[in-house]
């Protein structure tokens, strides 16, 4: 239906609700009849999608009442109220309140009709809106998981909003466990086509026949899913391990891809994972369609170049793990915070999270260190320590930042508590935190 908004239409009176539901479906709208406001009240509240249509008069709670608690629900609202013959007061007093209309009986149908798609034109707008804003939120949201201070981070939130806000087909490299899917549905979520459907296809997990009849159809009479490039039409289609494509998989997107218009109906970001070493993602695939694919790209860093980012992930994972096991997190050294930052991290952001768990487990325990934790993540006799080394200064500055950041989290932003514990005049805190960036507001 062309205005699919729906309009609920409260009135004590059966042939007056029916009359009225009549000839707004003619007009092309969805329509849902209450005989009370208390009815009513159990359908209509906040993001209802649709407008409102109430007689004043009636039983029980009467119109303005009704109106008085949809406005206190959802100010925004759109209530058409019919009145009287001279309830001119009245009416004003519902235009007060917050009607957006009123019909005098006995009114025009014309009239009704006109008022409705002026009404719902205003309800679509306000719906959209919220609709935008809470997508802006939710890629507000995403956007924090990708934690750090880094430049390499800092470069990597700024590509996403950059990138976010284009229409062409992205690549997204990195090792494996950097978070790149992570950064593929943050694409999606701070750019034009927040809202519309996100679809993830996994290339890797499935064999040719199963990906081929996935991505393009036909789909099993038994599956109810639409084709994947079907499902994602108006949105992302995320294509993770697009290095494994067979030709013939390669020749039907490339064809797909080809085939749609400029801007492309549906955006597809392609994540490459690429295990072989010397072996790259532009080797893998068809020239024609790397370069389609890659016409924006994006490189997640790996966790040894993102410096103390590592030490705040590494904190707040481990305080969440704490959380959730019930303990208190394990309070790390300037030893094992040295450690941390030396560590290669050949799994990443994904091997970060799995020690923090297992740390904060064996700290409960009372048993064993950080350092052991690495150690048994590499070969047991090989050292924890990368070959690049960083100046000694980095690794203090690292360190002390860490350590003001979890006690001013576990004071709660309290200058003095912190002030007393590490045993700081305030000047010299006040310094530090303004040196590393931190805000006591974002404690409190």
């Amino acid at each position: 239906m062309a205005n699919a908004m729906k309009i609920a239409i409260v009135d004590d009176e059966q042939d007056m609700r029916q009359s009225i539901s009549q000839w707004l479906a003619l007009s092309g709208y969805d329509t849902e009849t209450f005989a009370s406001a208390e009815e009513a009240l159990g359908t209509v509240g906040p993001d209802y999608p649709g407008i409102v249509i109430s007689d004043i008069k009636m039983p029980g709670m009467d119109g303005i009442q009704l109106l008085k608690k949809l406005m206190g629900s959802d100010s925004s609202l759109p209530v058409i109220m019919i009145t009287g013959h001279g309830d001119v007061p009245i009416a004003v007093e519902a235009m007060r309140i917050g009607a957006f209309d009123f019909l005098e009986k006995p009114f025009n149908p014309d009239r009704m009709s006109d008022l409705a798609k002026k009404a719902t034109n205003a309800r679509r707008l306000t719906l959209d809106t919220r609709q935008l804003r809470r997508e802006l939120a939710e890629g507000g949201q995403i956007m924090k998981k990708l934690i750090g201070a880094s430049p390499a981070m800092e470069r990597l939130r700024e590509d996403i909003l950059d990138l976010g806000q284009a229409d062409g087909h992205v690549l997204i490299e990195g090792e494996t466990g950097t978070g790149k899917t992570l950064v593929a549905h943050a694409l999606h979520a701070v750019g034009s086509r927040a809202g519309k459907k996100f679809t993830l296809i996994s290339c890797g997990a499935h064999d040719e026949d199963t990906l081929m009849t996935r991505l393009f159809g036909p789909m099993q009479p038994e599956d109810t899913r639409l084709p994947a490039i079907e499902e994602a039409r108006g949105g992302t289609l995320v294509l993770e391990d697009i290095e494994v494509l067979s030709d013939a998989a390669q020749a039907r997107l490339l064809s797909t891809i080809n085939d749609q218009g400029n801007p492309p109906e549906t955006r597809i970001v392609a994540i490459s994972n690429l295990q072989e070493e010397g072996r790259t993602c532009e080797q893998a695939l068809r020239p024609d369609l790397y370069y389609r694919l890659a016409a924006l790209k994006i490189v997640v860093p790996p966790l040894r170049a993102r410096g103390e980012d590592i030490l705040t992930l590494f904190t707040r994972l481990s305080e969440s793990f704490a959380d959730e096991y019930g303990c208190d997190a394990p309070k790390v050294s300037a030893q094992e915070a040295a450690q941390l930052l030396q560590a290669p991290w050949p799994g990443n952001v994904r091997q970060l999270i799995n020690l923090a768990e297992r740390a904060v487990l064996q700290s409960r325990r009372g048993q064993g260190t950080i350092a052991s934790l690495l150690m048994s993540d590499h070969d047991q006799m090989q050292p924890v320590m990368t070959t690049e080394g960083k100046p000694l200064k980095e690794y203090v500055e690292a360190f002390e930042r860490m350590l003001i950041d979890n006690t001013m989290r576990r004071h709660k932003g309290s200058i003095a508590a912190v002030m007393d514990e590490l045993c700081l005049p305030r000047r010299t805190l006040n310094e530090k935190m303004a040196k590393y960036g931190l805000q006591r507001a974002d404690y409190l």
